[in-house]
């Protein structure tokens, strides 16, 4: 996963090969990357993403690629990161690579140094690029090991095998024991999920009194919800067809809809389809075109009774009576702004709901 599926794996990959250190240092297994682990973690059980927001590969990706200066500067820094230290963000800071690491203690295949075959080159460990190769003790700590396997096609004599772990052919590097050192690890990253998991909600419940309510896209459902699961990837930013849903910023932490140039097309549902967290829940075109998100409001002191908006409304929710000013039906308007933007003077806004329901007709 972590060399061919993950984005930022493979950003990694990209500047080793494209700068191609020489040598790459030996990474030691840190116990602080299990204390990241457990406050992203309990944090996320504790019903916000507010952590793993700023640390979650995908998130780091897609900022960076919507060129937000928080993707920007992140992106920079681990590519620094990689060019001296190798695959470190993957083996010590990130909390996916620490659990899939776990996991892959008890995986039933491993990479192994054949002790009969090995002659002590060091050529593998050089360029591994998680420095997780012992090549003097003939170890390789398969926890940190992202499955490159350019050591298997740098190895011309046959010194590392990629097989099942009861067919080793040499000494194991030392499994997870009940060591003191690690029943105090294991204890402590416990007591920090516990402590992380009570403080993710009250951090939660803090976002639900700050954040005000603003447009959010079909599927956000309340403006509370919205921001404790969106990661601020940027996908439904980039993939907008329209253009409205826009970047965090100081109106609210998470994306959001912006009706200045355009509205919500009555035929799209494209960002409840892309959407990895599902802090957008995903809506078949049906069910989007009848998604409350806001309703429409007139302003009479400055309408001049055009008519454009009756004409633009998909749902035919405003009527307009012969003399008399658009009048909104608020059973029918779902809020999509297609009405706010063909007004000529300004005099209709979208304003959005508390939270998001369907439309009763």
């Amino acid at each position: 996963y972590c060399s061919t599926l993950c984005p930022l794996g493979l950003f990694q990959e990209f500047c080793l090969f494209l700068f191609h250190p020489k040598k790459l240092p030996q990474q030691k297994s840190r116990s602080g990357k299990y204390f990241i682990a457990a406050i992203t973690f309990g944090t996320l059980l504790g019903g916000t993403v507010y952590i793993l927001r700023l640390i979650d590969p995908y998130t780091i990706a897609g900022s960076a690629l919507s060129k937000t200066t928080f993707g920007i500067v992140l992106i920079t820094l681990i590519a620094l990161l990689t060019i001296f230290r190798g695959r470190y963000f993957c083996t010590n800071i990130c909390p996916v690579g620490t659990l899939l690491g776990l996991i892959s203690r008890y995986s039933i295949y491993k990479i192994k140094i054949n002790a009969d075959s090995c002659v002590a080159c060091g050529l593998c460990a050089q360029k591994c690029p998680s420095g997780c190769i012992d090549f003097k003790n003939k170890t390789i700590h398969n926890e940190t090991c992202v499955k490159c396997f350019k050591c298997l096609s740098l190895c011309h004599n046959h010194g590392i095998i990629y097989s099942r772990k009861s067919t080793a052919l040499k000494p194991r590097a030392p499994e997870f024991s009940a060591s003191r050192r690690r029943f105090l690890i294991g204890t402590a990253a416990v007591a920090t999920l516990a402590a992380a998991y009570k403080a993710g909600i009250k951090l939660s419940s803090d976002i639900a009194h700050k954040v005000k309510t603003v447009l959010l896209p079909p599927g956000a459902g309340s403006s509370e919800r919205f921001a404790n699961k969106c990661l601020n990837c940027n996908l439904c930013v980039e993939n907008c067809p329209m253009k409205i849903i826009k970047k965090a910023d100081n109106t609210f932490p998470t994306v959001h809809l912006d009706y200045g140039k355009n509205y919500c097309s009555y035929n799209c549902n494209k960002c409840s389809q892309i959407c990895p967290s599902g802090a957008i829940r995903r809506l078949n075109l049906e069910e989007k075109r009848k998604t409350q998100i806001g309703l429409a409001q007139v302003n009479t002191d400055i309408c001049i009774q055009c008519g454009l908006c009756v004409r633009e409304c998909p749902r035919s929710a405003i009527v307009k009576p012969k003399g008399n000013f658009p009048q909104i039906n608020s059973d029918i308007c779902i809020g999509c702004g297609a009405c706010q933007a063909v007004c000529p003077v300004s005099a209709i806004k979208v304003t959005a709901l508390k939270s998001q329901q369907t439309a009763p007709k």
